[in-house]
């Protein structure tokens, strides 16, 4: 198993249903997408990386994004394309140098610029998808680029689960290392078919995508992402959201994932 089939079996699931939602509290914005609309990013993003870029088994692309709807997105996508995640904190944009594709949030595009050798696409991270504003450098526009990239993705060869699927830091994982950590990583932290968990952006950060994204995906549960978190409405959105677990917060009457009981 890779990646890819964690999503397929969300789809499977319900495919209707809620499967990401997305809250920038710096913004305000709110974003919900289902397993169906995700997909159908995962594989316009996917389009656009083999198709542009070339990216595929051997490749690298570098993830240097926030916790967000897109970013999941994305990482999916590079799965899919069987490439390799670089998965880079903020504090580090040294690691991106060697990618051959970039793919980074505009606020941090000044600094990756003088670093990167390969190809740079920004994202604005706007609620809608919509594109980078007051920006006149050199790096494509994700969200431009996308926009006519095909609804179904099919890869040049199938992911290999023996491929190189993740670095970040010390961490490599195959494709397939990726969701057996993740399966993993979903039993011993007790996530259950039909769980909603909230994650903030620090929580994210810290524990990298097989904690926050794939982890989720192989347990059937749901995800609550929290961009510049306020912790005063946390309480009142795990309500409203159905929460039943938390990466990060700890919410009174929530269960903590990986704190003891």
């Amino acid at each position: 198993m890779t990646p890819a089939d964690l999503l397929d079996g969300a789809l499977r699931r319900n495919a209707a249903a809620p499967l990401v939602t997305s809250y920038d509290d710096a913004t305000g914005e709110r974003v919900e997408l289902s397993a169906t609309t995700l997909a159908n990013w995962v594989a316009k993003t996917a389009n656009l990386l083999q198709q542009e870029f070339d990216v595929e088994a051997g490749r690298s692309v570098a993830v240097a994004l926030p916790v967000h709807w897109q970013t999941a997105a994305v990482l999916l996508a590079v799965w899919a394309c069987g490439a390799t995640v670089l998965d880079s904190p903020a504090e580090d944009d040294g690691a991106l140098a060697d990618a051959d594709v970039v793919l980074v949030a505009q606020d941090r595009l000044p600094a990756v610029e003088e670093v990167a050798t390969g190809e740079v696409l920004g994202l604005s991270l706007h609620p809608l998808g919509l594109g980078m504003t007051g920006y006149s450098g050199s790096a494509r526009d994700f969200a431009l680029e996308v926009r006519g990239a095909g609804d179904r993705f099919v890869p040049w060869s199938p992911p290999d689960p023996a491929a190189p699927g993740l670095r970040a830091g010390g961490l490599e994982l195959t494709l397939g290392g990726l969701t057996a950590a993740a399966q993993e990583l979903a039993t011993r932290l007790g996530l259950t078919d039909g769980d909603r968990v909230l994650v903030d952006e620090a929580s994210a950060a810290e524990a990298g995508p097989v904690a926050w994204l794939l982890a989720p995906l192989a347990a059937g549960a749901s995800l609550v992402l929290c961009r510049h978190p306020d912790p005063a409405g946390l309480a009142a959105r795990a309500a409203a959201e159905r929460v039943t677990a938390t990466l990060g917060p700890e919410i009174d009457g929530i269960r903590a994932l990986g704190r003891p009981a």
